[in-house]
């Protein structure tokens, strides 16, 4: 045989046993019930969202729109917003439904969501839309519940979403969209005498007054009017968002300590699990927790 015809033969063996040796790989997976990563359309809605977040922040801090494309920044800004909020719960249905749930999504989707929201909330600051202290609430809400997420996985379980934590996202995009949109190029629709926008005491402010006033009483109901109502309504949907997210922490960290610390420590994880999910059941919609066995 030919030193050429050899290693040709080689070659033929080495692609044969990488096809047997992936093909072994995806049997096994199969049986264990995990799927094989790669980058499906769930997947590539997810990573979407993660593209989206650099557009959203020059859409809101610069004259990009208007200067590109002849829209105002706060209509281009919350259909980018609002899109990439869709995908969010988009991805979700068709992982699900075409089975096409994987460990890549699942690592890639809550680093999109708290990605796109901490964009749009700083940028929000930045234009003086929204309150800082509202902010580093609930973005470290975010991070402390990604960590304690993390340290459960170390321990094997999973801790998964409330409904008061979907609650929460969904308020949040709510009050990000009104505050958005009452924007009038990047700068909030109420000047106040130049004092800041009270935290409680709206009904202060002179505009929310006059448009109140229009809406109700005499005189014309203007575009600016309108702007005002959508911005004081943002302000008031972000008390919601705050209030929410620190219950819905509370949950987690309590969800947390009852598997691990609270039954028995010293006894199995699949019997701390159980434990606490059937006194996370008779309270009421509390996080349930899962022992993760891959």
């Amino acid at each position: 045989m030919t030193p050429r015809l050899s290693r040709f033969y080689t070659a033929a063996d080495n692609i044969s046993s990488t096809n047997h040796f992936l093909t072994q790989t995806r049997f096994r997976a199969s049986l264990s019930g995990q799927k094989v990563s790669r980058v499906n359309l769930p997947n590539a809605l997810t990573l979407s969202r993660i593209f989206v977040v650099p557009i959203l922040v020059v859409v809101l801090l610069t004259p990009f729109s208007e200067d590109w494309f002849g829209l105002p920044r706060h209509i281009l800004g919350v259909t980018l917003f609002l899109s990439a909020a869709f995908t969010d719960y988009l991805d979700g249905q068709i992982a699900r439904r075409r089975g096409q749930v994987s460990r890549l999504g699942q690592l890639l989707d809550p680093l999109a969501d708290k990605l796109l929201i901490s964009a749009a909330l700083i940028s929000l600051v930045e234009n003086r839309l929204a309150p800082a202290w509202a902010v580093v609430i609930i973005i470290g809400r975010e991070l402390a519940v990604t960590g304690l997420r993390s340290i459960a996985a170390a321990d094997g379980i999973v801790i998964h979403a409330s409904r008061m934590g979907k609650f929460k996202m969904g308020a949040q995009v709510l009050a990000i969209a009104l505050l958005i949109l009452s924007s009038v190029a990047g700068e909030p629709p109420v000047a106040n005498f130049g004092r800041a926008f009270p935290a409680i005491q709206f009904w202060s402010v002179p505009e929310l007054r006059a448009a109140l006033s229009h809406l109700f009483g005499a005189g014309v109901t203007t575009a600016t009017d309108l702007q005002v109502l959508l911005y004081t309504a943002g302000r008031a949907t972000l008390w919601i968002v705050v209030l929410s997210a620190c219950y819905s922490m509370y949950e987690y960290f309590s969800a947390f300590f009852k598997a691990t610390l609270g039954h028995a420590p010293h006894a199995p994880a699949a019997d701390r699990v159980a434990a606490a999910n059937r006194e996370a059941q008779q309270q009421g919609d509390k996080p349930t927790v899962q022992l993760n066995r891959s």
